[in-house]
Formats: C-alpha cells, sequence, structure tokens
C-alpha cells in the first residue's frame, strides 16, 4: 500500500531481501515505521537499546517481533 502511494515498485519480499533493495526508499520505510508504531504502540528503532538498524526485511520483522514479546 505503500510502495503504491509512493509510486514504487517492491521487489519479491523474503526475509533474506536487504531493506536497501527493497524498492522503499527511506522516506517509504519511515512511513512504514510511523503507521506501524500508530497500529501497534511500538517503536523499536527509537529505543534506547544499541541495537542495528535492520539489514534485511526478516531482520527487521524480527525486531518488531521481539519488541512485541
Amino acid at each position: 500500500m505503500i510502495a503504491e502511494q509512493q509510486g514504487k515498485q517492491l521487489a519479491p519480499l523474503t526475509d533474506e531481501l536487504p531493506l536497501l533493495n527493497s524498492g522503499l526508499d527511506s522516506l517509504c520505510i519511515a512511513i512504514v515505521v510511523a503507521n506501524l508504531d500508530d497500529e501497534l504502540g511500538l517503536d523499536p528503532l527509537s529505543s534506547d537499546d544499541q541495537s542495528a538498524f535492520p539489514v534485511t526485511l526478516g531482520d527487521f520483522i524480527r525486531l518488531y517481533e521481539d519488541a512485541a514479546a
């Protein structure tokens, strides 16, 4: 939905897909994070935990799964 709104074409989504190769730019990823924060009440990317920024789609998903646990 965000990709469509922003006129982006997504690559086939897999856990191993690097976020930089997903077809989403930094604005799109920021919109995804803001929407997840609104929907889930979570923003693990802004926590005080010094975790590295997720590199792959799978890393991104696990980051949210771990924050929700």
